[in-house]
C-alpha cells in the first residue's frame, strides 16, 4: 500500500461541481492499493500516518502529528501511485490491485481512520474527482507499508 502524503492549509475534492470532502489545516492523502496488500499493510500505513511528526508546532518545527493537533485527514484513492513508468511511454497499472480489493482496502483505511478519532473526509472510491489543495510547506511525503518495502529492497523503519 502506498500513500502520497501534503501537508495542507486547505484541501477539498469535488465530484460534479459538488464538494464530497474539505479539510483545513492537516494531511491530505492519495492512497494507493497493491496487488498484495491486506488489512495489515492498511493498519500499519494509517498508524503511520496518524503519528506522523509533520505538523508544526508553536515555534514553527515539525513536532507534531495529526493526534496532537486534531487537524483534518483527506483521503483520495488514487491507484495511479502503483504506475510503472519504467518502459515505454504508457504506464503500467499492473501491480495496482483490482477495483474489489482495492474499495476493500480503502473503505478499510477510512473505517480504521476514523475509530482513531480524526476529522476523516474522503473522495469517492472509481470517481472522476477534482482535488484542490493548498500545500503548507510545501511537505509531501511517500510512505509505503511492509509489502512495498520489502519488494523494494527498503528498510522496514517501523
Amino acid at each position: 500500500m502506498r500513500a502520497l502524503v501534503q501537508r495542507v492549509s486547505r484541501a477539498q475534492v469535488t465530484i460534479d461541481d459538488k464538494i464530497v470532502g474539505k479539510i483545513g489545516p492537516g494531511l491530505l492523502v492519495f492512497l494507493g492499493v497493491g496487488k498484495a496488500d491486506t488489512e495489515a499493510e492498511a493498519d500499519y500505513l494509517i498508524d503511520k500516518i496518524a503519528g506522523l511528526r509533520i505538523l508544526a508546532d508553536a515555534a514553527g518545527k515539525m513536532n507534531l502529528s495529526l493526534l496532537d493537533t486534531g487537524g483534518g485527514l483527506l483521503i483520495v484513492s488514487q491507484f495511479t501511485l502503483f504506475a510503472s513508468t519504467k518502459k515505454g511511454r504508457r504506464p503500467s497499472f499492473d501491480q495496482a490491485a483490482p477495483p474489489e480489493l482495492a474499495r476493500r482496502l480503502y473503505d478499510y483505511f477510512l473505517v480504521k481512520a476514523r475509530e482513531r478519532q480524526l476529522d476523516v473526509q474522503s473522495g469517492q472510491f472509481q470517481a472522476c474527482m477534482e482535488v484542490e489543495l493548498l500545500n503548507d510547506g510545501p511537505v509531501t511525503l511517500l510512505c509505503e507499508s511492509p509489502v512495498e518495502y520489502q519488494a523494494h529492497g527498503n528498510f522496514l523503519d517501523r
